[in-house]
């Protein structure tokens, strides 16, 4: 069995990736945790996520001494926490047998530069960066596999990589022209934590972080060209939809834009390409990612709409993922029937 703890229990990717790791036949979850001064350290999970209610545990509050229990004695540890706490305590963590899936954008981007101008804090953590795997789990299986550190994706550029990259690999792009990425989330992105901007009540659809956000030095990273990408908040709880505008290069036609994309998802068993435009809906509590693609021959322009779960695809089931591949398991285990 594998020994897990859980860091940053209590969120919403927290208590996903609880549940995934408990209904995991090789995977034993240890211990989960929350920030020592957390309000709901000491209390049950089941008294903040009523779903896990049948589940036994306890939020435990971390302290340094934890940290270097855990690198010592567990085979995985998932980080549902901050950026700045992941930068702040991988190395302690890492430095044992442990490895450390991270779910913050605290290792995602290897340009510290762009890092400090994009999450506001100096990156200094250089050794595990170094180390740190990007965890596209259908795109970089085998480094995923031999990783001790893995930076997880987010949640925006996991669907729009996901739409982008058989079009990038096969080189079907026009560089000239920016791929134009517009992606709606459900409020759960936003994490657990109160906040006017989000309650539901308030939230209509509206386009945020209009040509700032920090996903998209992300997602031009690993595409290898530049994009126009527009994160939008949506009045539905959990849930992905991108839609993607790109200009291929001339003469590239339906036949060979669908066999980019059946060509590179042939051996992933939780990527749908669909017969038609998927919706949130499809995905929701789910850990697929749905495609689907339509070109005009005529102007060269095509459409590809991805649709993911947020906290599933976009985090927690995609960690589960890059944590069976690390072990050598089949990439889907514990996450479809």
């Amino acid at each position: 069995m594998i020994n897990v703890s859980i860091i940053g229990a209590s969120g919403y990717t927290g208590a996903q990736l609880i549940q995934l790791v408990h209904q995991h036949s090789e995977m034993n979850l240890i211990h989960t945790f929350v920030s020592e001064n957390s309000h709901d350290a000491d209390k049950p999970v089941s008294s903040l996520h009523g779903g896990l209610a049948h589940l036994p545990y306890m939020l435990t509050p971390l302290s340094d001494a934890w940290l270097e229990t855990l690198s010592q004695t567990m085979d995985l540890v998932f980080l549902a926490t901050p950026h700045e706490a992941s930068h702040d305590w991988m190395s302690v963590l890492s430095a044992g047998k442990a490895r450390v899936l991270d779910l913050s954008g605290a290792f995602r981007l290897k340009d510290t530069d762009v890092f400090a101008s994009f999450y506001g804090f100096e990156h200094t953590a250089k050794a595990s960066l170094d180390k740190a795997v990007y965890g596209l789990a259908e795109w970089y299986e085998d480094a995923i596999k031999d990783a001790s550190i893995i930076a997880v994706p987010g949640c925006y550029p996991t669907a729009s990589l996901s739409a982008l990259k058989p079009l990038a690999d096969k080189q079907l792009l026009d560089n000239t022209v920016r791929p134009v990425i517009n992606a709606v989330s459900g409020v759960s992105g936003a994490g657990r934590k109160a906040s006017l901007t989000t309650s539901f009540y308030e939230v209509s659809l509206q386009a945020y972080g209009v040509l700032g956000h920090r996903h998209t030095p992300e997602i031009e990273a690993y595409l290898g060209t530049p994009v126009i990408f527009t994160p939008h908040l949506g009045n539905f709880k959990r849930g992905i939809l991108a839609t993607v505008t790109v200009k291929l290069n001339p003469g590239v036609t339906s036949a060979a834009l669908s066999d980019a994309f059946t060509r590179a998802y042939a051996d992933a068993p939780l990527v749908r390409l669909r017969d038609a435009m998927p919706k949130v809906d499809d995905v929701a509590y789910t850990p697929f990612v749905d495609l689907h693609w339509k070109l005009d021959e005529q102007s060269g322009y095509a459409v590809i709409s991805a649709a993911i779960d947020n906290v599933m695809k976009g985090a927690a089931s995609q960690a589960i993922q890059c944590a069976n591949l690390m072990c050598g398991f089949d990439i889907s285990k514990g996450l479809v029937a």
